[in-house]
């Protein structure tokens, strides 16, 4: 296992290239545990595959991160980049979230779901390019409604700047804000996730618009 020394949330898909990435094995009353890399999510999983472990992993897990990666939020989240890089590092992967922000939340049942789609992908495989983004709800395992395949939202995280002075009277800006979720979809991650059902959306890191290459072609460029 390879996770950010310090917290990284919305990160997004950063990498460190301008300064050394510093790697420490991690031990758990005496045993091997992982390593503690001082760069992004997706640095850790770079490093793992093609630094640190000998043989390629039959799959990669991003999380359970603390707090839901939903509609446009996996763009910021560096949960969903590090299942990316391995995705795109040609490995399997998937990356988990328990919506909630709760200080002291409880993963048992994400960890019991999380185990049973990872062992569920481990036999049938993804398509090539392709990972999956799985949302479980903060809630008890016999209230959890069950599984939705479903596309990703396209809400947003509404952002706030407040206006703040520091001591020398300075100023700086603090943000914050909070995610939309009223979709006019009602087949989404978010309003699924806020029903309480576990939401799985596929996704790939290919960006390309296709439907408008066409259109862009007759421009005449």
């Amino acid at each position: 296992m390879a996770a950010p020394e310090m917290e990284k949330s919305a990160v997004g898909h950063a990498i460190t290239i301008a300064m050394p990435l510093r790697v420490r094995e991690v031990k758990d009353h005496g045993q091997p545990f992982g390593y503690a890399v001082d760069g992004t999510p997706a640095d850790c999983v770079k490093i793992a595959l093609m630094a640190i472990m000998k043989e390629q992993p039959d799959i990669v897990v991003s999380g359970i991160n603390h707090g839901a990666n939903l509609a446009t939020n996996i763009i910021y989240s560096g949960t969903v980049s590090a299942a990316t890089e391995g995705t795109i590092l040609g490995v399997p992967s998937i990356a988990f979230s328990l919506s909630t922000h709760e200080k002291e939340p409880d993963f048992g049942p994400a960890v019991k779901h999380a185990v049973a789609i990872t062992k569920k992908v481990l036999e049938k495989g993804l398509q090539k390019g392709t990972l999956l983004n799985v949302n479980i709800p903060a809630l008890h395992e016999k209230e959890i409604k069950g599984i939705k395949i479903c596309r990703q939202s396209h809400c947003v995280f509404r952002g706030a700047f407040e206006k703040r002075e520091d001591l020398r009277g300075m100023d700086y800006y603090w943000q914050g804000g909070v995610m939309d979720t009223k979709d006019p979809d009602p087949d989404v991650d978010i309003v699924f996730n806020e029903k309480g059902y576990i939401t799985i959306t596929p996704i790939h890191f290919d960006l390309t618009n296709h439907s408008y290459l066409d259109e862009l072609r007759s421009w005449g460029f």
